[in-house]
């Protein structure tokens, strides 16, 4: 069993070096505008994931206003809007 394992492990092996060494060059164009799509996804993710912490990040730099509840300082708590009953 191992040595047909091992025979197949180096069939695949050998046929994937084979398609890796006979690559045929892409003749495709990238236009100059497709750096700047990158950066603005990487900064549109940074920016996602500021909004979305944006109660932590408070924490962090302001420090925490309530600090007799953790959940309340964290954030974690009810909001303190007043809610109509």
């Amino acid at each position: 069993m191992k040595r047909l394992f091992f025979s197949v492990s180096l069939a695949v092996f050998t046929a994937f070096c084979l398609v890796i060494a006979t690559a045929r060059p892409a003749w495709g164009y990238v236009d100059p505008g497709s750096g700047f799509l990158a950066v603005q996804t990487i900064a549109s993710i940074a920016a996602a994931f500021g909004y979305f912490l944006r109660r932590r990040i408070r924490l962090l730099f302001g420090g925490a206003k309530k600090e007799g509840n953790p959940i309340l300082a964290a954030g974690l708590g009810k909001s303190e809007r007043p809610t109509a009953e």
